[in-house]
């Protein structure tokens, strides 16, 4: 699974970006040019605490995202944590994420 690494490439998710909500998690999903893998990145904001909270809010993201086989190909994802990202288990994570992916083929 590719990363997204590159500030211009997470603004360019962003720009041309549709963004998808649930209690559990938010994503921005941006379609790949060409005939590009897609990638992931994880987001886990200052406001949600201190350095081990948000770190383990990403390693909850990743295991997340492989169980769920994200990014759906074709697709660049940026993968935001929540408050409540933090108390889930990553199964309970990748449930919501395979909700949110069939509303990105939608």
């Amino acid at each position: 699974m590719e990363t997204i690494k590159s500030k211009r490439d997470f603004e360019k998710v962003f720009r041309g970006g549709k963004r998808l909500n649930h209690p559990l998690v938010r994503l921005t999903v941006s379609p790949v040019e060409g005939d590009g893998v897609g990638r992931v990145a994880y987001v886990a904001a200052k406001k949600l605490g201190c350095a081990p909270h948000r770190n383990r809010c990403k390693r909850v993201l990743r295991a997340a995202a492989a169980e769920a086989g994200f990014p759906p190909e074709g697709f660049d994802v940026i993968l935001f944590s929540t408050p409540a990202t933090y108390e889930a288990t990553s199964h309970e994570v990748a449930a919501a994420l395979a909700k949110l992916r069939k509303r990105i083929n939608a």
